[in-house]
């Protein structure tokens, strides 16, 4: 945190993210006091006093409080000994202010590997540096007014200042109920703003200018132009070394660290590579469902006893989650729907028993091609390539207008692929309603909550945000969306929720596969290394690389995803709860909800049709609004 706030805000500022560094607190004010950063620590390298924030360069000219971790440290530290800089202890945090001494603020980050946001003040240029990491795996929120500057690693901790406009934006009311999250860098409030990924802020005391020090388009295009001319087993082979480098620079830590294993390609991956780096059997972690269609910890179980890790489970039941929802949505400062948060959030309690740090299979669907979404773009743009967008739009229609049945009888017919007839006609009936889009409606009639957010907020958006599709030259569709997910969808949505859950419980989760290196090299890969020319398969390179160290009948297996069957839940389990928040007293209580249209779309679901997308935004927004702004009646967008 930082800024001129009293001693009374800015101490409970920092009481305000005590789950995020449980282990000590500290703070530093210049001399006239109009300079205060804080901080709370979790002590995961140096657990001395000698890791102790905020902390002083050797010549007093920087100051640093910083969440995160530079796994590059050490290679970092020996060089600076060899330009003649000390260190007291064995931080990562020394050799930061080191870097900064030796190198200037923006050169050293660019050298630093890692998941990062900080804040640091220059004493010679009188300016504060906030700096985010590439991917935004961590979270850093900021507000200005007049000369006043706050940052924060949360959103409500901003909140304890009091000329914070702390409305709600309607753009961003709007961008969330089509994408389950507010997309950077906007917030759900008007007066306060996300850092985007891989940018840094300057502040003078005046000015902020804010300016990227990595881009991401720019590695895809620079990856594009350098393909790999190597074969599928060459490129696994590169593969496998990189992992191994990602995965060791993320095993440093002085306390104790497992691993996430779900039993799906990604996890299993970075589970591998732990075990077979390790000295001896890792800690790894895994939640299953009552439900067996959402029950994935069998194939977790056999994962790890084929590596020999010391597996914990954990099976979650329907009846615990109407106590978890408030908690849930008290995690996150603004409304979020992304459903999996739930399990992340108890997998990431679990794990917290008996580690501190856990490493995470996040990033493999993005940057190699897990989603079906690539495999729709494929197909879409093959028949439009084929029959142009005219022909493809008529072929659409006539697959639309043949009755569902059809397509249950031949889906028996073909079995193998499809599990039964309400899944092959789901899949045509999707594919017809694609075929005469343009790839940026495509892509976000295959990524929205609310195709229209207009129905339920009776106003259309005024400023854009979110993701749009790229627009990058010489890309295929998919590609393209691949993109458009590691940009928005990964820091927005996906590592927003990793972040939150695990910290929540104090809990330090780690990416290997996010690596910048790592996805720097990911574009350098043909399409084909990624996608299956036929049929629904991805992550061809990961697979390929995994069964080096688990047989593949273990893992081959149609994607299930980190979700629940709330569903099915809401009209058993959940449905008291979801009746008191879907009431049309609850709805109308903030004035910015259309009733009539919420409680349709709710008696559709009850009805039998699949409305949870929809309503698990209302849901979301409903308990964090009333959990936020109860005592605030007056609020509204304006």
């Amino acid at each position: 945190m930082g800024g001129g706030s009293g001693r009374d805000v800015t101490s409970a500022m920092l009481a305000s993210l005590t789950h995020r560094g449980p282990d000590s607190s500290g703070e530093w004010r210049d001399d006239l006091g109009n300079i205060w950063l804080g901080h709370r620590r979790l002590a995961v390298v140096d657990l001395s006093e000698e890791g102790h924030q905020p902390m002083v360069s050797p010549s007093g000219q920087f100051i640093l409080t910083y969440n995160g971790e530079v796994y590059n440290y050490r290679e970092l530290k020996r060089e600076l000994l060899t330009l003649g800089f000390h260190f007291k202890g064995t931080s990562d945090t020394e050799v930061l202010l080191a870097a900064f001494e030796a190198w200037g603020v923006q050169v050293a980050v660019e050298r630093f590997i890692g998941m990062f946001v900080f804040g640091v003040y220059d004493r010679n240029e009188s300016c504060l540096w906030l700096v985010r990491d590439r991917f935004g795996i961590k979270p850093l929120y900021y507000a200005q007014h007049k000369d006043e500057m706050v940052f924060a690693s949360e959103l409500h901790t901003l909140r304890r200042v009091r000329w914070l406009d702390d409305r709600i934006d309607p753009d961003a009311l709007h961008a969330y109920l089509r994408f389950l999250c507010v997309p950077a860098p906007a917030t759900i409030i008007r007066g306060a703003r996300k850092l985007l990924p891989g940018s840094m802020l300057r502040w003078d005391g005046v000015e902020a200018k804010q300016f990227p020090y990595w881009s991401l388009e720019q590695c895809a295009r620079k990856g594009l132009d350098q393909t790999l001319s190597s074969s599928f087993e060459e490129a696994a082979d590169e593969l496998e070394v990189r992992l191994k480098d990602a995965v060791r620079l993320r095993m440093r830590s002085d306390v104790p660290y497992g691993a996430f294993l779900s039993g799906g390609i990604d996890s299993s991956l970075v589970a591998a590579v732990m075990q077979a780096e390790a000295s001896k059997p890792i800690k790894t972690f895994s939640i299953g469902f009552s439900e067996p269609s959402h029950d994935e910890s069998p194939y977790a179980r056999a994962v790890a006893h084929h590596l020999g890790t010391e597996h914990n489970e954990l099976i979650l039941q329907a009846g615990s989650i109407p106590d978890l929802i408030p908690d849930i949505t008290m995690l996150h400062d603004e409304p979020f729907a992304d459903g999996s948060s739930v399990p992340t959030y108890l997998l990431s309690r679990f794990a917290r028993e008996k580690v501190t740090v856990a490493l995470s299979g996040d990033g493999g669907d993005e940057l190699f091609g897990g989603y079906p979404r690539y495999f729709w773009a494929e197909r879409i743009q093959a028949v439009q390539r084929l029959l142009g967008c005219n022909g493809a739009r008529w072929v659409g229609k006539g697959l639309a207008s043949l009755p569902a049945g059809l397509w249950g009888k031949l889906g028996t017919v073909l079995g193998g692929g499809y599990s039964g007839a309400h899944s092959l006609s789901d899949r045509v009936h999707r594919l017809a309603n694609y075929l005469a889009c343009p790839p940026e409606q495509v892509y976000e009639k295959i990524i929205s909550a609310w195709k229209n957010p207009a129905d339920v907020l009776g106003y259309e958006m005024t400023s854009r945000l979110g993701p749009g599709l790229s627009d990058m030259q010489n890309l295929r569709w998919s590609e393209q969306m691949m993109l458009t997910d590691q940009q928005h969808y990964l820091p927005d949505d996906i590592l927003t929720k990793v972040d939150r859950a695990s910290m929540a419980v104090s809990l330090e989760v780690r990416v290997p596969l996010l690596d910048h290196r790592l996805l720097e090299w990911s574009w350098r890969l043909p399409l084909q290394f990624k996608l299956s020319g036929r049929g629904d398969q991805g992550k061809l390179l990961l697979r390929e690389v995994l069964g080096r160290y688990v047989p593949k009948e273990l893992f081959e297996r149609p994607k299930m995803g980190f979700g629940m069957p709330m569903g099915k839940w809401l009209r058993r389990e959940l449905r008291d709860w979801a009746e008191e928040m879907l009431s049309p007293g609850s709805l109308a209580s903030s004035s910015l909800l259309d009733v009539d249209c919420i409680r349709t779309v709710w008696r559709e679901h009850l009805a039998g049709q699949d409305r949870l997308p929809q309503l698990w935004t209302i849901l979301m927004f409903q308990q964090w609004y009333h959990s936020r702004y109860s005592k605030t009646p007056a609020l509204c967008v304006e």
